[in-house]
């Protein structure tokens, strides 16, 4: 039943058309990696998402086996995430709104970075460090900005810590080497000199910000290992410290914040273990589905993007 749901997502994310903000910045993509060697795609920036693309055309495809395959690996991690916590399908409904919606169907490389991200996460709750950097840095290889969550690996490690932050810190060294240090100056440039600003980008942010003061309270009734308890600590800390920093560069901060999104799924799918009682368990996880309904229609409503998410329509229809 779970991989039947997480195709039924993959579906949705990979056939959808004319759907998303950035659908013309994607087709771009195709076009320039059907005029690339093999060797411009794997030395060109963000790597990973220009081979994805250099084969789909290659082999005949276009713009929806990019997407199918994106969908396919966001719904492993969403899916592979979910399954770990307490309440699997209430950990499914909160990723819904922005998430797979947004996220999956707006930011594609993003998307395909966080669900390996998302992978990396089960690894490191395990305390399996070197797997999480793996998946982080494959990750990177489609969207380089995914490079920012390896220090994390040093600083949620339960075990030998010493040797975990070296290791981490020569991960990210090597991570930024490869994929983001020969890039600081134009992001600096694009993103903080020119001082966009995304919309709604606060608003996100404190998204994350509310199930991290959450973890922080509560954290000791939510029956964690050490090792997961170390690495949401961390999680959260990051997620609050978000706020005054969204203030300075909105743009940047809420792009490094979607890789905090699975902080909300963490948490939100297992704050129900903060009571004892089983009927106000049933309150809060009432609370947490209203909460999340809310944050589905207000986005859809309100939200100044949204019309390039709706209508929803399929290709060939």
């Amino acid at each position: 039943m779970w991989w039947l749901i997480g195709a039924v997502f993959t579906l949705a994310i990979g056939l959808r058309f004319q759907v998303g903000g950035d659908w013309g910045s994607y087709l771009a993509y195709v076009n320039r990696s059907a005029a690339m060697s093999l060797l411009e795609v794997l030395t060109h920036g963000d790597p990973g998402y220009y081979l994805l693309n250099w084969l789909a055309v290659n082999l005949g495809g276009n713009i929806y086996w990019v997407n199918l395959v994106c969908g396919a690996i966001l719904m492993s991690g969403v899916i592979t995430f979910a399954r770990r916590q307490p309440l699997p399908w209430l950990a499914l409904l909160v990723a819904v709104p922005y998430l797979i919606i947004v996220v999956g169907m707006g930011y594609s490389r993003q998307a395909v970075a966080l669900g390996f991200v998302l992978l990396g996460l089960v690894a490191l709750g395990d305390n399996r460090v070197r797997v999480f950097v793996v998946w982080v840095l494959i990750g990177a290889a489609f969207h380089k900005s995914a490079v920012l969550m390896l220090p994390v690996a040093g600083l949620a490690a339960s075990q030998n810590r010493f040797a975990s932050l070296a290791w981490g810190g020569a991960a990210s060294l090597v991570g930024g080497y490869l994929f983001l240090f020969d890039s600081v100056d134009r992001l600096w440039t694009n993103y903080v000199e020119a001082d966009y600003q995304s919309q709604g980008g606060l608003i996100r942010v404190l998204m994350n910000a509310v199930p991290a003061v959450l973890f922080l309270l509560f954290n000791r009734y939510m029956r964690l290992s050490h090792a997961e308890q170390r690495l949401w600590w961390w999680i959260s800390v990051l997620a609050i410290a978000c706020i005054p920093l969204v203030v300075m560069s909105s743009t940047a901060t809420d792009r490094v914040a979607l890789y905090l999104i699975p902080l909300q799924v963490f948490v939100f799918s297992r704050l129900h273990l903060i009571v004892g009682d089983t009927f106000h368990r049933a309150y809060i996880v009432a609370g947490v589905v209203a909460y999340y309904l809310a944050v589905q229609a207000v986005w859809l409503f309100f939200a100044t993007h949204a019309f390039a998410w709706l209508p929803y329509r399929v290709v060939g229809m």
